[in-house]
């Protein structure tokens, strides 16, 4: 997947935006204000395309077990974070997109109640 089909996945999931907090380079995807994505622009134009994703702990010591692409997250919490180094050619668009889902999802699972309620009304 290259940068676009990445924003184009994250930006249509439900209650999405996206924006520059922390500086013009990092794109960080968001679910009602959480994030739960985040690409360096300056890696892709390297050719060292990475995406954070937010990740089960357990879920993450497989993942990191099963690929080598797949590590600690880059500048995150590394229990609860993978960076995706997508340039490896390792990962597939199926795996990655399904990464992004669990990250989205973990994200909306920590949500209280009330916060995760607003999803609905968007849909």
């Amino acid at each position: 997947m290259d940068v676009e089909q990445i924003r184009a996945y994250c930006i249509n999931k439900n209650a999405t935006t996206e924006e520059f907090p922390f500086n013009d380079d990092t794109l960080v995807f968001k679910v009602l204000g959480k994030i739960f994505a985040l690409v360096s622009l300056k890696k892709w134009e390297t050719g060292n395309a990475a995406i954070n994703l937010k990740a089960d702990p357990e879920y993450s010591a497989v993942l990191r077990a099963d690929f080598s692409a797949i590590r600690p997250g880059y500048h995150m919490s590394k229990k609860h974070w993978n960076t995706l180094y997508l340039n490896e050619g390792i990962l597939n668009s199926k795996l990655v997109k399904a990464l992004i889902d669990h990250s989205y999802d973990m994200v909306v699972k920590g949500m209280p109640k009330k916060i995760r309620a607003q999803l609905g009304s968007q849909e």
